[in-house]
């Protein structure tokens, strides 16, 4: 390994800890500023002025900065697998810091989804050489990543106006979903831009081209998408469920997204092929401990039925508790210590 490289795996490794370490301070600034204000997870902005949540703020725009710049210095098969210690970074601040437990099985669960994903970037093949803006430009404009950006445009729209209403306090995957859709856009402009930028500081001006103003105007719409409604995960959902999913999600969707641009499936042998299926199943069964419960071993380890609370059906974070996160009676966790991945609302 190079200067480089080590230069772009150390910036890399510190991007995951302040980001993983974001997630809780901006956490915590999102419960102060609930318990005087309306809270993000229904649409308030009060966290607006809560210091505590800037300082969250600050530290993810460090850790994003290190990982942009981590991009110029090493290939992305090195940069992007180090993004999963910022898991292991968050899921453990909450144990000790928000006090949101996370047991055996919810860390098999996360170890799993990053296994799964480090599988598929490891294999997935090298991006092609570029040397201008223009050329990024050229193979955003093609008609398979226009087809692809439509349904970007057009899911995220839904997600919004439709689904986020009815079911965004109830169902973790409606605001990660969003998140994860826009962040593959977000991260084709980011190269996008970095290439633009790495040029111009070796001579080769990429400031005269306009494309270079659209990507940066893309990356701030995307950016600006994902805060908000990040935000109202983390202040509706349990942290250490909120970090593993959308991990997984946005990073399978970015290569979708970089696979489509960049045409990389045609470099791929049936065996890497094969090896990135394994990477998505394994991502999926991670996912599914973190989602999911097996009742008979709810009844085994429990000695009861899953419990209901005040006549309501069973909800995930009953079931969740014996995948990992500890969950308080309805009563503790109305207090907002402890927040579900999945949370029943009558009406």
């Amino acid at each position: 390994m190079d200067s480089d490289n080590h230069k772009g795996v150390a910036l890399a490794v510190s991007s995951s800890f302040f980001i993983g370490a974001s997630f809780i301070i901006k956490k915590k600034g999102l419960k102060r500023a609930g318990a005087s204000g309306v809270r993000a997870g229904i649409g308030g902005h009060t966290y607006l002025y809560e210091p505590l949540w800037w300082a969250g703020m600050i530290t993810m725009i460090v850790g994003e900065v290190a990982n942009f710049v981590a991009y110029a210095f090493a290939p992305a098969v090195l940069v992007t697998p180090l993004g999963a210690l910022s898991i292991i970074v968050s899921a453990t601040l909450a144990h000790f810091v928000l006090e949101e437990r996370l047991h055996v099985l919810g860390i098999v669960g996360c170890v799993l989804c990053i296994v799964g994903s480090i599988n598929i970037v490891l294999y997935a093949p090298q991006e092609r050489a570029i040397v201008s803006v223009k050329d990024v430009w050229l193979l955003a404009t093609e008609s398979a990543f226009l087809l692809y950006v439509t349904a970007v445009a057009v899911s995220v729209l839904l997600l919004i106006f439709y689904y986020v209403p009815r079911y965004g306090q109830t169902h973790i995957l409606i605001y990660l979903g969003i998140c994860s859709l826009m962040g593959s856009l977000s991260v084709m402009s980011v190269k996008a831009l970095g290439i633009a930028l790495k040029l111009t500081f070796q001579g080769q001006n990429q400031l005269i081209y306009p494309q270079t103003y659209l990507f940066a105007f893309v990356v701030c719409i995307c950016v600006v998408t994902q805060m908000n409604y990040l935000n109202r995960a983390l202040d509706t959902f349990n942290t250490a469920v909120v970090s593993p999913i959308y991990y997984v999600m946005f990073t399978t969707l970015t290569i979708v997204a970089s696979s489509i641009m960049f045409k990389d499936w045609y470099q791929q042998s049936a065996s890497e092929m094969v090896t990135e299926l394994c990477g998505f199943v394994t991502i999926l069964s991670g996912t599914f401990l973190l989602h999911s419960t097996n009742a008979n071993t709810a009844n085994s380890s429990s000695g009861h039925s899953i419990g209901v609370y005040s006549g309501q059906p069973p909800t995930m974070a009953h079931r969740l508790s014996i995948y990992g996160i500890q969950l308080n009676s309805p009563e503790e966790m109305s207090k907002g210590d402890h927040i579900p991945l999945y949370q029943y609302d009558p009406h």
